[in-house]
């Protein structure tokens, strides 16, 4: 198994260099070079896995036994999964009116982010410490995937990680749970500037390839393809759990609705598809809507601004993966790919082609929803289950309230609510709070300020530079 950009000017890597690395070196994204095809037979023996069985069937198809011994890669996977706090790892709750909502935030930092970034780290790991190798890692987070890539790096003597989050944009929980933590290779920047804007000190600093290559930099953002693999399982997990046999012709479709932000889910999602899985997929955004936009209209062009909102893990206008979904149904044409986001990267505007964009609102249903909107899901949540959604999950939880099921549908629900104090108070409901959550407002913080009119780019390889030197 091969990893190509979707820009085709990079040379195909294994799995390790797609791993070891960020963006391609012609600033696309890696992506395998064919995506396997499953049959029924298949699907019938997944049925009755466990979810990390699951992970462990599906990372075997894109990770060869020859890079990573199956016994190994099993015992990788137990290993990233040991800290989470369900039996099962991710668990299912079934509500009033059909709404099934799918909990993958039962990691250490409560988030969905937690599965596929605590076996990603067991992955990086296994082949810095076979290689002796070490390297500088740089996130740029929305809220929690700078806690749950910390996470999975704490403490480790082969990394440091660079974290930058939008200083006031996250809850005060999303940044404590990065700024409390103070192991020595572990570094935070809190910006003053919101998701986008800290996007580009990050790409400027991976343009630059000497210096990438020097300093061993790579990524733990959605832009890391291992990222995606392991959160492809979320979508049989979902199906297996939602359908009533598989012993129908045709198979059952479910229909499964995707909070997204940076679009790294939705993108697992598309390849789980495209695997065979028979899923209908659901795009939920809140009113950052360019992805709304792009699947009704093929209008992937930035507003003026990015807006506040409840779900703040997903105030992103500018969600990179889309970049990987279009590559996918484009047939894999590199050359489209490359001009089409040559031109949005320069004019921040791009129509799609009338047949791409034909393609894309036939893979994916799409809504957005208002601050309103989240906060009536979050009430009738409650007022009918007694059970709270965090606001992510809630937006997902308005498309079920508004769009009534046909089929089978499962709501995934990428965080827990007690990370989201304000919005559950906004709903006139009340937090519920674990122990380990309000511990973190006792402890010491640390951080490094990112003022506006800084250069941030060399602020962050003044950093890299000095840390790198250490060791």
């Amino acid at each position: 198994m091969e990893y190509i950009s979707t820009r085709g000017g990079a040379r195909a890597v294994n799995f390790e260099g797609a791993l070891l690395s960020g963006y391609a070196p012609d600033g696309g994204l890696f992506m395998p070079q064919c995506i396997p095809s499953l049959d029924r037979d298949t699907l019938r023996r997944w049925s009755s896995l466990s979810y990390p069985g699951l992970v462990k069937e599906l990372c075997s198809l894109f990770i060869p036994a020859e890079l990573v011994p199956r016994n190994t890669l099993n015992e990788l996977i137990d290993r990233g999964f040991s800290r989470f706090r369900h039996k099962d790892v991710v668990h299912l709750s079934r509500l009033k009116d059909g709404l099934n909502v799918l909990e993958l935030w039962h990691g250490v930092t409560y988030a969905f982010k937690d599965l596929s970034l605590s076996c990603t780290g067991q992955f990086l790991q296994y082949f810095l410490e076979k290689k002796q190798k070490h390297v500088s890692i740089l996130v740029g987070t929305s809220g929690d995937t700078g806690s749950s890539a910390i996470e999975s790096v704490r403490g480790q003597k082969n990394v440091d990680i660079f974290v930058l989050l939008p200083k006031g944009l996250c809850t005060q929980i999303q940044e404590l749970q990065m700024t409390t933590v103070i192991e020595d290779n572990v570094h935070v920047f809190a910006a003053h500037g919101n998701s986008d804007e800290i996007d580009e000190p990050i790409k400027e600093l991976f343009a630059d390839v000497d210096f990438a290559g020097k300093h061993n930099l790579m990524s733990l953002n959605s832009i890391n393809w291992s990222r995606i693999m392991v959160q492809i399982p979320h979508y049989f997990y979902a199906y297996f759990q939602c359908i009533p046999s598989l012993d129908t012709t045709p198979l059952p479709v479910v229909e499964i609705v995707v909070p997204t932000g940076g679009g790294g889910n939705i993108t697992a999602g598309c390849i789980a598809q495209k695997m065979g899985l028979p899923i209908r997929l659901v795009t939920v955004v809140n009113s950052n809507d360019i992805i709304h936009r792009t699947v009704q209209h093929g209008d992937f062009s930035l507003a003026e601004s990015v807006k506040a909102t409840l779900a703040s893990a997903m105030d992103i206008q500018e969600p990179y993966n889309v970049e990987r979904i279009l590559w996918l149904l484009s047939g894999s044409d590199s050359c489209l790919i490359k001009t089409l986001m040559e031109q949005f990267n320069i004019s921040k505007r791009l129509k799609l082609p009338e047949d791409l964009h034909r393609k894309l609102s036939e893979t994916l249903g799409s809504c957005s929803a208002s601050d309103e909107d989240i906060v009536g899901a979050m009430r009738r949540c409650w007022e009918e289950n007694q059970y709270l959604l965090c606001p992510h999950s809630a937006v997902a939880a308005h498309y079920h309230y508004s769009q009534p099921p046909s089929i089978p549908r499962c709501c995934l629900a990428p965080a827990s609510a007690a990370k989201f104090q304000d919005a559950v108070l906004r709903a006139n409901l009340v937090p519920q709070i674990p122990p380990e959550i309000t511990a973190l407002t006792a402890m010491e913080t640390r951080s490094t300020p990112l003022e506006r009119g800084q250069d941030w780019a060399q602020v962050l390889r003044g950093r890299i530079k000095a840390v790198v030197q250490q060791w």
